[in-house]
């Protein structure tokens, strides 16, 4: 069985790596649009971006990795066609047959439109290895940086210009900052670590537009106000990359849609990691995060092989800001009520009911390690045992 693997991030590197330690003895071609081998993606707003992790740290792998375990890697050019009644793929005008493909082609940054100024130079998103490499030079003490998002990519490249000496200002269009992901808690606690370090933070303020003649100089408001700006970066979420399985007539339903075992609508094609959307409860799901990543293409790899094991995600998340490590546990969708624990750290815990959804904990591994394996095991602690307990490994038990 020749295998072929479209994306080479981190879902395309576990799953080729998964596939030879379940012993499959077949081709694996693994085809990547960047230059650079598989790498990991977070510490690039994070240690990257500071200075403080250097390109090889980033390999996911040795690059030899891949030839001594008989991995075909080919980097640098886009696959162009996916044609499932053939079953090939094009890359570089040369046509790949397969006998099973797996997708993971990852995510893309939304951008300002150009009639935003989305195309003035000095206007950046976070997303790839040849995104932060471009805008490196930029981070200069005593520089003005207006960061358009106030999400985790953002707020975190905001934490580095700021310990770099630059001035910073997030302008955040929702009422408050981590809106779509966060409870009005975690908000508050990151809004005031930023603010303490010198960040002004901007929410329920619109961006009417970019302005610069080629090259930005500032961003207009809603309200009229003019911000100036020696650059700028963008970090307005991303979107699932699917445009060959559209082509190919693929199911989609908020990315590549799959069934529990991450087969898609065509059964020789896969799917895992930012692209893809499973099946979870009496919906779909679609997670952005190193873990499903992993998760996920690990499970794809045992069923190409036969294994027929249902995807269950085990979902958690971590963003680095400044002095603070905010780790997550679970998902916090349809909470109806948040528990305050500040013994040891800072927590923050969800309940939808009396049933524990997700926590958010600063600086508290314990609070984390313990809401993580509540969740995954189904259990749900009386919030005031939460909140009063001494040693929260007793939750456990």
């Amino acid at each position: 069985m020749r295998v072929v693997i479209v994306g080479a991030g981190q879902a395309g590197a576990a799953l080729a790596a998964r596939l030879r330690a379940l012993g499959h003895q077949g081709q694996i071609v693994m085809l990547g649009d960047e230059p650079a081998p598989p790498y990991q993606r977070p510490p690039l707003s994070k240690a990257y971006l500071l200075g403080e992790m250097d390109e090889d740290r980033l390999w996911l792998r040795a690059p030899e990795f891949w030839a001594e375990n008989g991995v075909d890697l080919r980097l640098g050019q886009a696959v162009t066609d996916l044609d499932p009644t053939t079953k090939t793929v094009t890359v570089g005008g040369e046509v790949v047959e397969y006998d099973q493909l797996a997708l993971t082609t990852g995510s893309s940054p939304r951008r300002l439109p150009p009639a935003l100024g989305g195309s003035l130079e000095g206007v950046y998103t976070v997303r790839t290895l040849a995104d932060v490499d471009a805008m490196r030079a930029e981070f200069q003490p005593g520089r003005r940086v207006i960061i358009v998002g106030g999400g985790y990519i953002g707020l975190e490249a905001a934490a580095v210009a700021a310990k770099l000496g630059l001035h910073v200002t997030v302008l955040e269009m929702a009422p408050r900052i981590l809106q779509r992901v966060a409870a009005p808690e975690t908000s508050a606690h990151v809004r005031a670590l930023h603010q303490s370090h010198g960040v002004t933070v901007l929410e329920a303020t619109g961006l009417d537009r970019l302005e610069g003649d080629d090259r930005v100089t500032g961003a207009i408001l809603k309200d009229g106000r003019v911000l100036p700006a020696d650059f700028v970066i963008v970090g307005v979420g991303i979107t699932p990359n699917t445009h060959l399985a559209e082509q190919a007539g693929l199911a989609i339903d908020n990315g590549i849609a799959t069934d529990a075992l991450g087969r898609t609508s065509d059964p020789s094609i896969w799917a895992a990691g930012d692209c893809a959307s499973f099946p979870q409860g009496e919906g779909r799901l679609r997670l952005e995060s190193v873990g499903n990543a992993i998760d996920m293409a690990e499970t794809v790899a045992a069923n190409m092989l036969g294994a027929n094991e249902p995807y269950h995600a085990k979902p958690w998340f971590w963003s680095d800001q400044f002095d603070l490590k905010l780790q997550i546990a679970g998902l916090n969708t349809g909470y109806d009520r948040i528990i305050t624990r500040t013994q040891g750290g800072t927590s923050f815990w969800y309940y939808r009911g009396d049933t524990l959804l997700a926590v958010d904990a600063m600086n508290d591994s314990r609070a984390y390690m313990v809401g993580k394996r509540l969740i995954e095991s189904g259990k749900s602690p009386a919030p005031q045992v939460v909140t009063e307990a001494p040693d929260l490994k007793a939750l456990l038990k």
